[in-house]
């Protein structure tokens, strides 16, 4: 094995072996309804409860999100994989189309995933740009616990589903 100064390749390779739990931040409000894939997601303090979600600058959805400041962080299930495909982008279903579906919880100041294994609606307390990315800290103010069900988590570059029990 060698160690070298990480080029970017090297970086990517690497973050393709942390296993991540795959989720869908959402938003709606004067800016727009918008949802995308994140796996970049940290605990940061539980008081007040606290996580950070990195947000890529050059996504079409990422100033919606800084405009309606309230968003919906949906941990995903392992049932979920075509779901995190769609708001990946990688199948092309419209935006509008993937509000449509009824999987959203009804009257939500912002789309809450019905099923979803977690669902934490808060308030981005603050951002801070970081490369290519913005970190938003979501201040915490609901939080869904469904009990049972496996976790959708991105490795190796592939979705895996984690079984509760192993």
């Amino acid at each position: 094995m060698t160690t070298t100064s990480p080029t970017r390749a090297d970086f990517r390779e690497a973050m393709a072996h942390l296993p991540a739990a795959v989720n869908i931040l959402t938003t709606d409000g004067a800016g727009g309804r918008c949802g995308i894939t994140v796996s970049a997601v940290c605990s940061v303090t539980d008081s007040p409860p606290t996580v950070l979600v990195c947000v890529n600058r050059s996504s079409a959805t990422h100033d919606l999100f800084s405009a309606n400041s309230r968003v919906c962080l949906n941990v995903l299930g392992g049932e979920h994989e075509e779901l995190a495909l769609h708001f990946s982008g990688a199948t092309k279903v419209p935006m509008a189309e993937r509000f449509s579906w009824d999987i959203w919880e009804p009257d939500e100041t912002v789309p809450v995933l019905r099923d979803a294994l977690v669902s934490m609606v808060g308030t981005i307390r603050d951002r801070r740009p970081t490369g290519s990315h913005t970190v938003m800290f979501v201040e915490t103010e609901r939080i869904t616990i469904r009990q049972g069900g496996d976790s959708l988590v991105y490795f190796n570059r592939r979705f895996h589903r984690l079984d509760p029990a192993a």
